[in-house]
């Protein structure tokens, strides 16, 4: 156990600062896409359009105004308004104090300012008489960056800007010898780990942004966001996948090769491992054609969407990004194509395994569901949820897919709380919050809100527990401390307690463990009606998407008539022993009108 919780410290450590990385590009992808543009469209004499005036942002956009807002983003990560101001000054001392563009620079001074100033004021800010407040913050503040700054125009940048030149040097030294498609035998799986945006965003953007400011291109921005490796998975996914994974693999393809979501292919990964080889194989098979075809990216895409690659491509590389996108497809499709056929377990044997791992794992951290006998207590932890949060790595993509999804069933469904999406790093700790995050992201999520209330998901796109939740919170209008002594006592779940003369619709509980059998009762119920010269609508739907009025019939179990009590107050019930051929299914039929 200990070894076991050693490696979970390390992975979130990992994790944690690959983010910190990650976080200071993300927030300035859109300035650098602008940059990118810029250079692409107008650049003079290279662009798409030379222009010489225009020409004239592209140089003071790359040495100033990117460097200082990751300064900015990094110093505000750290200390907020006041760390932000006191990383940008730190930063244009490296950005003075040589003449390579500072993005490592920058990197480094904003944090470092914000928490040398943090460290400042948790020594004296306790300390100064009330009234000089001010004076203390504004000139603290000022003092500490001019330190700062000086320091990083003496120190830091000279000593960057070796670093810069060795490892411009060594990046070219790779791709000149064709060493670099090897680098997507580490990008690979740890993408698939949600480290994917600490090591596109955190390492490759600011080496890309370099190169390109040197030779017009980079390939490295193409490195992590390739889409051609997910695509050949999700596409094997659809052709030799089985069951659930099967029918969700070519809308999930759409959303990852168009969309540049990369997440929405992990967990197809996750439940077949050895999907990993073909991964790393069109990875590897796309930075090979990309290096070696010419291909490279004049600014990040970001999303890694083919759409994105087109825009920032460089003039004289779209041959070779499009043929290395399509290689890396290929390959990872037919090396994926080959494990699944091989594979002997079927969808719905790989997706309960998955879903026993999720609740084993809860389990342990005492997080697991209660059952249908303490559906009330389950619903008394929701009252408090004022706003749900989705959290992902980077805050985008994924996170905000999820947010939609969860959305769309509060409408349909009629509750009015509040879901967003944003980035694990941004999370604040604060009452009514439920923070929902995928199972690897968890660890970090419940270290910044530890008084949230938390939901981990194997994958945002396809989770039942986002069932879970709707009930929860639709059941919190219907389940109460104290009867409700005044309403009239009736026969529920009884022939005796239905009025058939507002039934209008008929419905079958269906869920995942017994598909078939309310898809076969709703079609002798059906059949039944049809004889009889009835023309009631009868329907198989999940328990949350009931409409709690009494025009719906709903015929359940005993079982399953514990879980629709909590539920819903004024729809009607019929309560029967056996679905398929109980005798009150004949009576009912006799009285619909």
């Amino acid at each position: 156990m200990a070894q076991a919780k050693s490696k979970s410290s390390v992975k979130v450590k990992v994790q944690k600062f690959g983010t910190a990385l990650s976080g200071m590009i993300m927030p300035n992808i859109g300035a650098i896409i602008a940059w990118g543009l810029t250079a692409a469209f107008f650049m003079y004499p290279h662009g798409w359009f030379p222009n010489k005036e225009i020409n004239n942002l592209v140089q003071p956009m790359l040495h100033y105004l990117l460097p200082l807002l990751i300064g900015y983003t990094g110093g505000r990560m750290v200390y907020e308004e006041r760390g932000a101001i006191a990383g940008a000054i730190g930063t244009l001392g490296v950005i003075v104090g040589t003449d390579q563009p500072m993005f490592l620079g920058a990197m480094i001074m904003g944090p470092l300012s914000a928490w040398l100033l943090k460290k400042l004021d948790q020594v004296f800010q306790d300390k100064i008489k009330s009234g000089f407040e001010m004076i203390y913050n504004n000139f603290s503040l000022g003092i500490l960056g001019m330190i700062a700054a000086i320091f990083a125009f003496f120190i830091i940048g000279p000593i960057m800007e070796v670093g810069s030149q060795w490892a411009s040097a060594g990046v070219n030294a790779i791709i000149r010898v064709h060493l670099l498609p090897l680098a997507n035998i580490i990008i690979e799986p740890a993408k698939v780990l949600f480290l994917n945006n600490a090591i596109g965003n955190g390492i490759l953007v600011p080496l890309g942004i370099q190169q390109a400011a040197q030779v017009g291109k980079s390939v490295l921005f193409l490195m992590e966001s390739n889409p051609g490796p997910g695509l050949g998975i999700l596409l094997a996914f659809t052709l030799f996948g089985k069951g659930k994974s099967k029918s969700s693999a070519p809308g999930a393809a759409i959303i990852e090769f168009f969309g540049g979501v990369h997440e929405i292919y992990f967990p197809y990964v996750l439940m077949k491992p050895s999907l990993i080889l073909a991964a790393i194989g069109g990875g590897v098979t796309g930075t090979f054609l990309f290096t070696s075809l010419g291909g490279g990216l004049k600014a990040a895409a970001s999303p890694g969407s083919i759409l994105a690659i087109l825009l920032v491509s460089a003039k004289d590389a779209y041959f070779g990004n499009i043929v290395g996108v399509l290689g890396a497809a290929v390959v990872s499709f037919i090396i994926a194509a080959i494990i699944l056929k091989n594979d002997k377990s079927t969808g719905d044997e790989l997706e309960a395994k998955q879903a026993q791992m999720q609740a084993m794992k809860a389990q342990s951290k005492c997080q697991s569901m209660p059952e249908a006998e303490d559906a009330h207590e389950s619903v008394k932890s929701y009252a408090n949820v004022k706003k749900i949060i989705f959290a992902c790595d980077a805050g985008m993509g994924s996170s905000a897919m999820g947010a939609s999804l969860l959305r769309d069933k509060f409408k349909k469904a009629g509750i009015k709380v509040s879901v967003t999406n944003t980035a694990v790093r941004n999370l604040k700790d604060e009452d009514g919050l439920l923070i929902i995050t995928q199972e690897e992201l968890a660890d970090r999520a419940l270290q910044k809100t530890p008084h949230a209330m938390h939901v981990a998901v194997g994958n945002f796109l396809s989770s039942p527990k986002y069932d879970t939740i709707v009930a929860s919170f639709k059941a919190l209008t219907q389940v109460e401390d104290k009867p409700k002594a005044e309403k009239p006592v009736k026969k529920v779940g009884s022939l005796e307690g239905i009025d058939f003369s507002k039934v209008k619709e008929v419905d079958f509980i269906r869920h995942d463990q017994h598909l078939g059998t309310a898809t076969m009762a709703t079609s002798l119920f059906n059949d039944a009606i049809k004889k009889a010269g009835k023309t009631t609508p009868v329907k198989a739907v999940r328990i949350n998407e009931l409409t709690d009025d009494p025009s719906h019939l709903v015929i359940v179990t005993p079982a399953a008539n514990k879980n629709l009590a909590v539920r819903y107050s004024d729809i009607q019930t019929l309560v029967v022993d056996d679905l398929l051929k109980d005798k009150k299914l004949g009576e009912a039929i006799q009285k619909l009108n």
